[in-house]
């Protein structure tokens, strides 16, 4: 019977050291791309597959990395988790994904624990910074956990909120409401500072602040709301956290026969795949979120080969602009 390939073999033939061949197998990004071929061709000329579990138990580790989501049913989370998984399997490693709000907490925090999983990619900014710290390599994507000395792979929402809401002062709204996230979340936080901040400095009026909870369910709750305003004082735009908010709220006031954006421009957040397909389309801001997944995927490789640096990565954002929104002037 054939003995089976050996990482020795691979080395021998792609003519580098089996501690090449072994960073290239997990942790290829420390690696040349020239010697990386040279490695990869080898391992296809040999027939060499690593044997991971003896690997993991060489390692001490489980093999598995754990991302916390805090709502699974939301659309927003599916591209950052398909980069997440983009960069961990090549690594070696599976992806995990667990629900904080349907597991709650304390079930949710066995998961920082080293023999349940190498690293946490965590999702939910409203997790205690003293129950993941210290345990296993934590990075923190989209939202952030403030205390917690980890890594942060974001995006400006701060200023990418004032690109919204400049885009409804030029387009000549001079009401503009903002439907809010959730009380106390970091990124309602940060919105809501926008919002404010770009109105302030044309010397506008401070916006009219609805609640919500970045759900659809909220959105149609906002869209009541703006609908029981005297038609006057209807603001003439609405920027709202998020695009299922958007969709919540365009669907409820179209139902009572106001016209989008005749009657009330609407701007979301996030570009979610459904809204360039409603009517009208959605005017958003897009966040790379494939992008935010492999950085926060490979800085968490980089956490658990020993890199303890806590520094953020901040992405940039873009302003795209469908039919949800016009220029006042011009459909008045």
């Amino acid at each position: 019977m054939q003995e089976r390939p050996k990482i020795g073999d691979v080395a021998r033939m792609a003519g580098v050291s089996t501690a090449t061949v072994s960073r290239v197998l997990s942790n290829p990004q420390i690696v040349s791309a020239e010697t990386r071929r040279l490695v990869e061709e080898a391992i296809r000329e040999t027939g060499y597959r690593l044997n991971q579990a003896a690997r993991n138990l060489r390692h001490r580790r489980t093999g598995g990395i754990v991302a916390l989501v805090p709502n699974l049913a939301n659309p927003f989370f599916s591209q950052i988790l398909s980069g997440i998984a983009s960069v961990l399997a090549p690594a070696g490693f599976n992806l995990l994904v667990a629900d904080t709000r349907a597991e709650g907490g304390a079930s949710i925090l066995n998961y920082a624990e080293p023999s349940r999983a190498d690293g946490l990619i965590v999702l939910d900014g409203s997790l205690p910074a003293e129950a993941l710290a210290r345990r296993v390599p934590v990075v923190l994507a989209c939202e952030w956990i403030p205390g917690l000395a980890a890594p942060r792979v974001k995006i400006d929402n701060r200023a990418a909120a004032m690109m919204a809401v400049e885009h409804l002062i030029g387009l000549g709204h001079r009401r503009i409401a903002h439907v809010a996230g959730p009380p106390g979340n970091v990124l309602t936080q940060a919105r809501l500072a926008g919002t404010e901040q770009a109105l302030a400095e044309r010397g506008m009026p401070a916006p009219l602040v609805l609640p919500g909870d970045f759900t659809l369910a909220s959105g149609r709750r906002a869209g009541e709301a703006w609908l029981a305003l005297p038609a006057r004082e209807r603001p003439t735009a609405v920027f709202l956290a998020s695009d299922e908010m958007a969709c919540g709220f365009i669907g409820e006031v179209q139902h009572h026969g106001v016209a989008v954006p005749r009657d009330v421009s609407v701007i979301g957040f996030d570009d979610i795949e459904l809204v360039a397909h409603m009517t009208p389309p959605l005017s958003t801001i897009r966040q790379p979120r494939e992008a935010i997944g492999r950085r926060a995927a490979q800085r968490l490789l980089d956490r658990i080969g020993g890199d303890d640096g806590a520094e953020d990565t901040i992405l940039p954002v873009e302003l795209v602009l469908r039919g949800s929104t016009a220029a006042w002037a011009a459909i008045r």
